[in-house]
């Protein structure tokens, strides 16, 4: 399974609870992330913000991680889609590009559309339920 994980769920997996399975899945090999340059560096912007507290040690491993396992795409389009937060376009764009199953978000501008060109755009609680059932 391909997929496309918006920053907010990457950060509340990092700060732990429920969505923390979601990294672990990524981890373990469950699912291929597809990510492009400006997504990671929205990741790595907001994970590095004092106010969360991660450790330069988790930001560092992630950081390897993605390196390692995510799957890098140059999006080949530049949709606009996301009226009220263009920067979520980003996210489509890599989507399209990476030819994800899924886009995973918990913005609700992204979660408005439902889903794009055939890709459905679900919470995180709906993503880690489908991991749990396989």
């Amino acid at each position: 399974m391909r997929v496309v994980i918006d920053t907010n769920i990457i950060v509340s997996g990092y700060l732990g609870g429920s969505l923390e399975a979601i990294i672990v899945a990524w981890k373990s090999g469950k699912f291929t992330l597809v990510v492009s340059d400006v997504i990671v560096e929205e990741y790595l912007a907001v994970l590095n913000r004092p106010k969360f507290k991660i450790e330069r040690a988790e930001i560092e491993d992630f950081s390897a991680l993605l390196l390692d396992r995510a799957e890098f795409v140059i999006p080949l389009e530049q949709v606009q889609a996301v009226v009220d937060d263009p920067s979520d376009d980003k996210f489509l764009d890599a989507a399209l590009s990476g030819r994800a199953n899924l886009i995973v978000s918990g913005d609700g501008h992204l979660l408005e559309l439902k889903n794009f060109r055939d890709i459905p755009i679900i919470t995180a609680r709906e993503f880690v339920e489908r991991l749990k059932n396989g």
